[in-house]
């Protein structure tokens, strides 16, 4: 694996959100509901929707990466679950930060087809690899990428909670 990486400052990150917002409009999309998908999702979903003046926002937690390349067979859903049964009739914008593999992608955008939602993707970086194309990126790389929110590690002593 390269140890070289695409950097995202938090300069970068305001500049980068407010642009992706702006293609979601360009694109002709003024979502209802905006979707973050938790963690990575979490900061560009709230910038992306106060870009937009979208007040909905909700999240889907999906965990599926659990270290650098390293992931679970298969991404899967996390409590708090989202009521999704409200989103129909409704524009959504599901965001995240990469569509790496696509997987969790495909996922979120696949369960709201089920209950037939319209629902449009935006993501700051895409990768090569996806499986699934956002409707909107702000920039491709195939290198691994450091966010300003997970830059460094957790808080000691923050992953030894009671009860774990």
């Amino acid at each position: 694996m390269s140890t070289e990486r695409e950097v995202m400052t938090w300069d970068l990150f305001g500049t980068a959100s407010r642009e992706l917002a702006e293609k979601v409009v360009a694109g002709g999309f003024l979502p209802d509901v905006v979707v973050a998908i938790a963690r990575g999702g979490l900061l560009p979903g709230g910038a992306v929707a106060y870009a937009l003046g979208t007040k909905g926002v909700g999240t889907l937690n999906v965990e599926f990466y659990t270290d650098i390349g390293q992931t679970l067979a298969d991404p899967r859903v996390l409590p708090p679950l989202m009521d999704t049964s409200e989103l129909p009739g409704s524009k959504v914008l599901v965001v995240d930060d990469v569509a790496d593999s696509g997987r969790t992608l495909a996922l979120v955008m696949g369960m709201l087809a089920e209950h037939g939602t319209e629902a449009r993707s935006a993501v700051l970086y895409t990768k090569p690899r996806t499986i699934i194309q956002p409707d909107f990126s702000w920039k491709e790389t195939d290198l691994w990428i450091t966010f300003p929110w997970s830059a460094e590690p957790p808080v000691e002593g923050a992953l030894s909670r009671p009860n774990d």
